[in-house]
Formats: C-alpha cells, sequence, structure tokens
C-alpha cells in the first residue's frame, strides 16, 4: 500500500472512495461533514437518511458506506469521530476503530484508492499530534493493508499537513 500526504479539499479527491469525519445523525454538519453533503449532493443525504431508518444513528468508531453522489469518488465512507474531553485510552481506541472500520468497509467493496480526512481534529477537538500517530499506526497495522493500493492523507490545515509530513519520514 502506497502513502500519500497532501494539503486539499477532500471533495476534491479523485479515489475510489473518501472518507468523511460524519456526526451519529449522518445528516450533514460542519467542516468536512458539511463540505461532503454540499458538494456530494442529495444522493448521499437520501443514502444517509436509508441506513438511520434500518439501523438507528451511527455509533462513535463505527463506519458505512454510500454513494458519493456529484463527488469525483465513487464511495464515501461515514465514520464517526470520538470528542475529546480528556486523554483517555476509550477515545484513542475509538479514534483507531474509526480508521480501521473504514478500511474494512474499503476491502469489503473493492475501493483500491482511498483518502481521508484528519478525524476528530476540527469541532472534536482530539489533539492532532495524537489524532495522526493514531492514523498513522492504525493504518501501517490494518490486516488487509496489501489490498489497498493506495491511502491518501488530505489535510485541509498547514498545522495537520506539518504533523504527517514529520511523522511519515
Amino acid at each position: 500500500m502506497i502513502l500519500e500526504l497532501i494539503k486539499a479539499d477532500i471533495t476534491e479527491i479523485r479515489a475510489d472512495a473518501i472518507v468523511n469525519a460524519a456526526n451519529s445523525s449522518l445528516l450533514g454538519g460542519g467542516g468536512v461533514d458539511g463540505a461532503i453533503h454540499r458538494k456530494g449532493g442529495k444522493a448521499i443525504l437520501e443514502a444517509c437518511v436509508a441506513i438511520r431508518d434500518k439501523q438507528g444513528n451511527c455509533k462513535t468508531g463505527n463506519a458505512v458506506i454510500t454513494t458519493a453522489g456529484n463527488l469525483p469518488a465513487k464511495y464515501v465512507i461515514h465514520t464517526v469521530g470520538p470528542v475529546w474531553n480528556g486523554d483517555s485510552e476509550e477515545k484513542n481506541a475509538l479514534l483507531a476503530d474509526c480508521y480501521r472500520n473504514s478500511l474494512v468497509l474499503a476491502v469489503k467493496n473493492d475501493v483500491k484508492i482511498i483518502a481521508f480526512p484528519n478525524i476528530s481534529t476540527g469541532i472534536y477537538h482530539f489533539p492532532k499530534d495524537k489524532a495522526a500517530d493514531i492514523a498513522i499506526a492504525t493504518v501501517n497495522n490494518f490486516a488487509e493493508k496489501e489490498k489497498i493500493e493506495k491511502l491518501i492523507f488530505v489535510c485541509f490545515d498547514d498545522e495537520n499537513y506539518q504533523l504527517y509530513l514529520e511523522k511519515l519520514k
């Protein structure tokens, strides 16, 4: 698996799947979630509503997959990151679950190129350096990583980009 790092808007990435840092309602929100829903169009919202009708809200650490609507990807994998409220092994494990469960869904759906945002580092206030360590370690330790050809870490802000640049050396 090739790891790539870019500073960009994830809604403009050409990949088999992009990952959405969603909220548990799956109905859109702020940050990357709102951007994906706005640019992806109503097909994403309709797919999320159908998932909610079937299973209820998406729990923290879990992931679901939908169409990408108008985005240049085939799928959107929606995962709910933990809200940071102090250092805890539980929060670290839940963030790792976001990456792992997204990758499991990607493999099940024959995704070869997947793009991840910086999950939980915006309005959920997960410390960016800790989140980067968890993301990189989880991806590198993923059991079926050979089934993914390329994984792209997409950083929207300079701080995350610089952190990942240092940690991926």
